[in-house]
């Protein structure tokens, strides 16, 4: 009958181990003897219903810790063993998910900040442009550039992970819905007639922004108290910038509905442009003087 059996694996238990199933059999063992003479013992002995009930509880709490302590202590080595190997394994899990753990951070963070939404114009690091999609992993910007003073689409699309926005600054170029601030630089040599290109630029810039300026006051004032913050001037102006020795920069800012920022620039620079170079007296006689 037990003639075919043979392909049966054979099972062997190391005498380590063989040894603390012994011990702990033995533990078992004692403890329920020990629980079930203490127990013949109350309700031989304690008369008193409520009384009696008490001792068998406490004595059943009792002896199951009596076991647990055994247990430790017969299986310590290999508890402590255990241990070890399930920290490594934790570590080695870290280690090797350091990325995605740091992206589900960063979503957390941005979250819990509100540093910007679907549809505001944001730069991190030399990213910059239009957020059209986020989720627990990334976030999707279509680019806006060339560089960080323009502002035309590319046409590429850039997928963000989202563990920048843990170790980078996140600069939101859209903080207001309606109405914004628009900066640009023109820059001058010294010689040039940069005074003359001033009133220019401060004119075609009052011109452009006339229409909505008294909106873009109210809606200022009404974001200021809002946000607890005092409402800043909206009218346009141009101030003067000398980063060389050599040359004028002439910093414009002018509000602008948002999403116009590019339009309004270009079309003050090509007003103001079209009408004069602003060049100095020799530059134009050399640009002037037949070669």
């Amino acid at each position: 009958m037990f003639e075919n059996l043979d392909w049966l694996p054979v099972i062997t238990i190391p005498d380590s181990l063989l040894r603390l199933l012994i011990n702990t059999a033995l533990l078992i063992l004692m403890v329920g003897v020990l629980r079930a003479l203490s127990a013949r013992f109350i309700r031989r002995t304690v008369m008193s219903a409520e009384l009696r009930g008490k001792w068998l509880v406490n004595s059943r709490n009792g002896f199951l810790l009596l076991l647990l302590l055994g247990l430790v202590m017969i299986w310590g080595e290999e508890l402590r063993t255990l241990a070890l190997s399930i920290v490594a394994i934790a570590v080695a899990f870290v280690v090797a998910t350091k990325e995605l753990i740091l992206c589900f951070t960063g979503s957390l963070l941005k979250s819990g900040s509100r540093s910007f939404n679907l549809g505001d114009r944001i730069q991190v690091k030399e990213f910059r442009g239009d957020v059209i999609d986020q989720s627990l992993l990334a976030t999707t910007i279509l680019e806006v550039g060339p560089g960080k003073h323009m502002h035309q689409r590319t046409g590429r699309m850039i997928v963000l992970p989202n563990a920048l926005f843990v170790s980078e600054p996140v600069i939101n170029e859209s903080f207001t819905d309606t109405f914004e601030f628009h900066v640009f630089t023109v820059p001058f040599n010294r010689e040039d007639d940069w005074r003359a290109a001033q009133e220019a630029l401060l004119e075609s810039a009052t011109r452009q922004c006339a229409p909505y300026l008294e909106a873009v006051r109210k809606y200022m004032r009404k974001v200021g108290a809002q946000r607890g913050l005092e409402a800043p001037s909206v009218d346009p102006r141009v101030t003067i910038h000398v980063p060389l020795a050599n040359e004028i920069h002439l910093i414009v800012r002018v509000p602008a509905r948002s999403g116009e920022r590019g339009h309004i620039e270009q079309t003050i620079l090509s007003e103001v442009f079209a009408r004069n170079d602003f060049l100095s007296e020799r530059a134009a006689s050399k640009r002037a003087a037949p070669e």
